[in-house]
């Protein structure tokens, strides 16, 4: 400082009409306002991104983009009458971001298209969904709803939060507890043929244990007789009609909305659309966003938040499913006839399993 005031006061002592002590007064007073400026920018952004906190733990769930942020934040001065309190607008809406309980859950089924879905969903910026499956309504409901919400990612007004848990679909007490933390929560089940489903399920099964015995041994209670073990876990899954049951006994059929795991992979754009019109959102996720992996056999994103590399789903999906006896595949497809034909009725829909 003493540097600087001594190679300016020799300068300015060559001008009399500018006494230094101005000049030096004018030249704090102009940055004290670009820094005092700059303070207050810094803290809207700081406010609007809700703290900033790193929330890469988040599986990089950092996801309404900037423009949106600026989006709201205009919107934000024209309501503002300055009556309002601190951190909430004129509507009495909170404007930072803060954790919620989620509005919705896409609660089955397991090697439906979960994943497929809640990664599809993840590019509308009205959507913030928690990346791992949290498992509380069926594994951690002991610890509480507060654990509960402290696992969801951030979210502004009228953004959607949700999380993805399969298994919900199929344990017994969840409808329930779903139920007890809100009435008007918003049900997403994936469903698949459920034979192809099942041999899935085995194949993801042997690659963690390779050492389980065939599928037709642990599809059958007794081979020669041909009656199948509907309770060996994945053929009982595949009851949809029987899990569907149970949560209409606590929620309306519209607050259930069925997503055809086919469907999600010939046309994803399709049925993402009826996804975001379930969930009261504008049809953002459309066709642009996704091109066919014909080695994958699966759709992929174009190009992610964020990154310029297209992005198709991990290693473990799309696995080349073991192959089955097709004797075996025709049981099951009898097994399962009368079965589907209830799910059919429930569902009000027809998703043209064999």
């Amino acid at each position: 400082m003493a540097a600087f005031y001594h190679h300016h006061h020799h300068h300015f002592s060559q001008h009399p009409l500018h006494p230094p002590s101005t000049d030096l007064r004018r030249l704090f007073h102009r940055l004290t306002i670009a820094s005092s400026l700059s303070i207050i920018c810094f803290s809207l952004v700081y406010l609007l991104t809700g703290g900033c906190e790193s929330e890469l733990a988040e599986n990089s769930d950092i996801q309404p983009p900037a423009r949106d942020f600026l989006a709201r934040a205009s919107e934000w001065r024209q309501e503002g009458n300055g009556t309002e309190a601190p951190g909430t607008n004129s509507s009495g809406k909170e404007w930072t971001a803060a954790r919620r309980l989620p509005q919705a859950l896409i609660i089955g089924v397991k090697k439906g298209g979960t994943r497929a879905l809640l990664e599809f969903l993840r590019l509308h910026p009205d959507i913030r969904a928690l990346g791992s499956e949290p498992h509380f309504f069926d594994r951690h409901y002991a610890r509480g709803l507060d654990w509960y919400r402290s696992m969801m990612p951030k979210a502004l007004d009228g953004q959607i939060v949700m999380e993805k848990t399969p298994r919900y679909f199929v344990t017994v007490d969840t409808p329930a507890r779903v139920h007890a933390m809100s009435r008007d929560v918003k049900l997403i089940v994936v469903v698949r043929d459920p034979v192809t489903r099942a041999i899935s399920d085995y194949t993801q099964i042997i690659s963690k244990t390779p050492d389980i015995p065939s599928f037709e041994s642990l599809a059958f209670k007794n081979r020669t007789t041909g009656q199948i073990d509907s309770l060996w876990s994945p053929l009982w899954i595949g009851l949809y009609a029987q899990h569907m049951e149970r949560w209409l006994a606590w929620f309306p059929r519209n607050q259930i909305h069925l997503v055809s795991g086919e469907r999600l992979i010939s046309d994803p754009a399709g049925e993402l659309g009826k996804v975001q019109d379930f969930l009261g959102l504008q049809r953002i996720v459309t066709d642009k966003h996704f091109y066919f992996n014909k080695t994958k056999g699966f759709p992929c994103l174009k190009k992610p938040e964020g990154s310029s590399k297209p992005h198709c789903l991990g290693k473990t999906k799309g696995r080349t499913h073991v192959s089955i006896d097709p004797e075996v595949i025709r049981k099951l497809r009898d097994f399962y006839k009368p079965h589907n034909q209830r799910f059919y009725q429930l569902a009000g829909q027809n998703f043209g399993w064999h």
